[in-house]
């Protein structure tokens, strides 16, 4: 499997040319607590030359894992980009790597919040109620917080 996708702009011809195929996951190159490539990038492009800009459209596809916010359990989910467009400067360099664009490209349509809700096997995402203050009754075990009777700065706010 290829890690770098580059292109022959001397060979490329003027009506375009189709690239698919697979770049292996480790092009991410993502830090060690953030998700984690799962399988290859899948591409699916047609890439045109106009002027000094290069046109790339098409599809896009990785899978990663991702750790749900709300319930910090590990899920998977496939980031598909089926109408991507990149528009990449020609420099005056004949030979053009397109592996890190392909790369922010998919990067950049990471979830905010990744929910397992919305992983590509959808599981339920409810916070366990054991962690939730409000729902605890008044005869838990738990002691209040201590407050200390002596100040009167906060009785304001009382």
């Amino acid at each position: 499997m290829k890690s770098t996708l580059t292109l022959d702009l001397a060979t490329l011809p003027d009506e375009g040319l189709a690239l698919s195929g697979e770049l292996d996951g480790t092009v991410f190159d993502l830090p060690k607590d953030d998700a984690v490539s799962t399988g290859p990038l899948q591409y699916d492009l047609w890439a045109q030359k106009f002027g000094s800009e290069l046109l790339l459209t098409g599809s896009l596809k990785a899978p990663f894992q991702f750790t749900c916010v709300v319930t910090l359990k590990p899920f998977i989910k496939t980031i598909d980009l089926p109408e991507a467009a990149i528009s990449i400067e020609i420099g005056h360099s004949s030979q053009i790597d397109l592996t890190e664009a392909l790369r922010e490209e998919v990067l950049i349509a990471f979830p905010v919040n990744p929910r397992c809700d919305e992983g590509d096997i959808p599981e339920p995402c409810e916070i366990d109620s054991r962690y939730l203050a409000v729902d605890k009754s008044p005869d838990n075990d738990l002691s209040p917080a201590p407050r200390n009777e002596g100040s009167d700065q906060w009785s304001a706010l009382d």
